[in-house]
């Protein structure tokens, strides 16, 4: 059996030092094989730089992002030097970095694969028709989609569309962990969204009372990490590495103050 740990979210610093000593407990105690998380909003003020990207790495395997990837210009080159740094798969060729790396775990290897939704979101390639794509000769039939969308009904859709080609997808972007993780019929395990890691009281990681100040004006606001207790919410999918099948999803959720943290 092979062992996944995913998080969703990582916000600011203070959401990357929560998820470091929760990650490092997790995989001493849950013998995780291999940890992925999704680095988009790890710096402070949103986007991820080569800071943040260090800070991840020393507990995460595979970082992650989605539509704020390239917001901070001093990550650029950094998607083309680490194999381990994704960007979603579906932006136009010619574009730095990757969307899909392959882990080789020594018994096995798994790929991961970064793509991003269009609904309500950034008009890039076709994440249905990428993926395809993607799939044929990918080598291994262990393999992890971090799919970033906003829209519910296509991150179900792509579950769908992949059921029994990959072995999970697992759905980002909206920052609200759901509850309706499930091993689908041909044996992939999907979840609409794994949610965050940052400050439990807040939107999104973000002071609530900034985000209340944009949507009632309607004026530019600088957004602000909040403070407060953390939470890192996430998914825990264990996979039979011979056929690349899922055969659980968990459902993460660790609170700062948790006894067991």
């Amino acid at each position: 059996m092979l062992k996944i740990l995913f998080v969703g979210d990582i916000v600011g610093s203070r959401g990357a030092l929560f998820a470091e000593g929760v990650c490092r407990r997790l995989r001493r105690e849950r013998g995780i094989d291999l940890c992925i998380v999704n680095g988009e909003n790890s710096a402070d003020g949103n986007g991820i730089t080569p800071h943040s990207m260090e800070t991840l790495f020393t507990f995460a395997d595979v970082i992650t992002t989605g539509n704020h990837c390239f917001r901070r210009r001093e990550i650029m080159g950094e998607y083309d030097r680490n194999d381990f740094l994704l960007r979603p798969a579906n932006y136009p060729e010619g574009v730095a970095g990757k969307g899909c790396t392959t882990v080789d775990l020594g018994r096995c290897s798994l790929m991961v694969i970064n793509i991003m939704g269009t609904s309500f979101m950034e008009p890039l390639d076709n994440p249905f028709s990428r993926m395809d794509e993607l799939l044929t000769g990918a080598g291994t039939r262990n393999i992890i989609v971090d799919f970033h969308a906003e829209a519910s009904g296509e991150k179900r859709a792509m579950g769908f569309f992949l059921d029994g080609r990959v072995s999970a997808v697992i759905g980002t972007h909206t920052h609200v962990q759901t509850a309706d993780e499930t091993i689908l019929p041909k044996g992939t395990a999907y979840i609409t969204d794994a949610g965050m890691c940052g400050t439990e009281l807040s939107v999104l990681g973000v002071e609530s009372q900034l985000i209340i100040e944009k949507m009632r004006f309607k004026t530019p606001v600088k957004f602000k990490e909040a403070e407060g207790a953390q939470i890192l919410c996430g998914v825990l999918v264990t996979l039979d590495e011979k056929s690349g099948r899922a055969i659980d999803i968990e459902r993460i959720q660790v609170r700062e103050g948790d006894s067991r943290h």
